[in-house]
């Protein structure tokens, strides 16, 4: 169900020259952040950490964190502050960030997030989040009129075939996301806001 997903957009080299890093919010747990006083991350924390690596490789390309609320009983509580408190603790420079918090899906990313970059035609820009989540990423950029490259990360398969052991914890967990994509892609071509049903390279 994931492999798929994961497999739909290939990691590739990077480029010479990268106007801009785009980083779309789904790591950071607001809520429990707050409640608890210390950031709290989950298991995407990678498009994080990738923002700090790819802003350190390319010290002047733009930067955009693009997280909200995805809640709908929370929604005074937003990621991009708890991006901006996560990346103050790992000394980088939040200054070169500009942090979108009004989206409240992947749609709004896009379209909040081009709205605040006005990107120029020519210019580079590469989009991170998790591998599993870059199709339909890709098609609400796509939708928005804004050509980006991915940059997948936060992997959950190998891109084997599976063998035959069977962790049904994990199991239930890796349905759960694959189940959130699939639906996810169907909802956001039905509404629209995908260039495709299931976009690709």
């Amino acid at each position: 169900m994931i492999a798929p997903l994961e497999g739909r957009y290939a990691s590739t080299a990077l480029p010479d020259r990268l106007d801009g890093v785009i980083v779309l919010g789904g790591a950071l747990d607001p809520v429990v952040s707050v409640a608890r006083g210390q950031v709290a991350a989950n298991d995407a924390i990678e498009r994080v950490t990738a923002l700090v690596w790819l802003g350190r490789r390319y010290p002047r390309a733009r930067l955009v964190f693009s997280g909200g609320s995805g809640s709908l009983r929370t929604q005074e509580l937003k990621e991009a502050p708890i991006a901006r408190q996560f990346l103050d603790q790992l000394g980088f420079d939040t200054a070169r960030v500009v942090f979108e918090d009004q989206s409240r899906n992947t749609r709004e990313n896009a379209l909040y997030t081009k709205e605040m970059m006005a990107p120029r035609p020519g210019e580079v820009w590469v989009l991170v989040t998790s591998a599993r989540h870059m199709p339909r990423a890709m098609g609400s950029f796509a939708a928005v009129d804004w050509p980006v490259t991915a940059y997948p990360v936060d992997y959950l398969t190998t891109g084997a075939p599976a063998g035959w052991e069977f962790d049904l914890a994990s199991a239930f967990s890796t349905i759960g996301n694959g189940l959130h994509e699939w639906l996810g892609l169907l909802y956001y071509r039905w509404r629209g806001w995908s260039t495709a049903l299931f976009p690709g390279p």
